[in-house]
């Protein structure tokens, strides 16, 4: 079990965002939060990005029937700018600090040496929950391949997905993931229902690589979800979130040659 040590709370941390005597929130800042939840779940930026990929002639899918990381890699970055941005206006238009909100006041090095064991508690726990899934309901295992797998055919395809797979994925969505568990605090039920909801959504995303996969990745959004709230700063999440998925692309290439 890998031991992550707490810190107290301050002032810019989640943890100290609930201040007692807060007014409830409104039916009104309710809705307008979910509504902010919906903006950034990465289905608008995506169908934004995948649509202006589309109108300038790329296809997802080549002849081969196989994602293209032609269309993937560059859809991936543009959403991955479009989501940031909208993120910082929402919290813009709502006085919130973005600094505040991701970093509090940790200290980034101090963070930073939680990537490790947090990533490597991560691909622990991503096998094992592959394992009993498959052990348990082996109906799970729907693809038998990786869809992914297939864009990382050369060292150039691999080290372009890494890039896609830091940018787009440890950095992007460890960002949304605070921004919507933020949210969740504040105005949806507090953290406990954002982390259900966020990871549960999170898995969801990535059924595309198999049920069981879509189980483990949920598992391990609520992972990097809890290590943002008690750290009170995403630096942790993105540089673990960020090595699994370098290794994870490392293994696509080594097993594809």
């Amino acid at each position: 079990m890998v031991h992550l040590p707490t810190v107290e709370p301050s002032p810019a941390s989640p943890e100290a965002q609930a201040v007692v005597g807060r007014p409830a929130p409104t039916w009104a800042d309710r809705a307008v939060a979910l509504v902010e939840v919906g903006l950034s779940s990465d289905v608008p930026t995506q169908v934004l990005s995948g649509a202006a990929l589309t109108a300038l002639g790329l296809t997802a899918v080549g002849a081969d029937g196989r994602l293209r990381i032609g269309f993937v890699a560059p859809m991936l970055a543009i959403d991955s700018v479009l989501l940031i941005a909208l993120i910082l206006l929402l919290l813009r238009l709502h006085g919130e600090a973005a600094r505040a909100v991701f970093f509090g006041h940790q200290r980034w090095l101090e963070e930073a040496k939680l990537a490790v064991p947090a990533a490597l508690g991560a691909l622990a726990m991503a096998a094992t929950v592959l394992i009993l899934v498959q052990t348990i309901a082996p109906w799970l295992h729907t693809v038998d391949r990786n869809p992914f797998e297939g864009l990382v055919t050369g060292p150039a395809n691999a080290a372009v997905f890494a890039v896609v797979g830091i940018v787009g994925g440890g950095v992007r969505e460890e960002l949304q993931r605070a921004f919507v568990l933020r949210r969740f605090e504040q105005y949806l039920g507090g953290r406990g229902v954002g982390v259900v909801v966020s990871s549960v959504a999170f898995g969801a995303g990535h059924l595309l690589q198999g049920a069981d996969a879509g189980i483990a990745t949920g598992v391990l959004g609520a992972f990097w979800g809890l290590l943002y709230l008690r750290r009170g700063s995403v630096v942790a999440p993105v540089l673990s979130h960020a090595a699994f998925n370098t290794l994870q692309i490392g293994a696509f290439f080594v097993s594809g040659r």
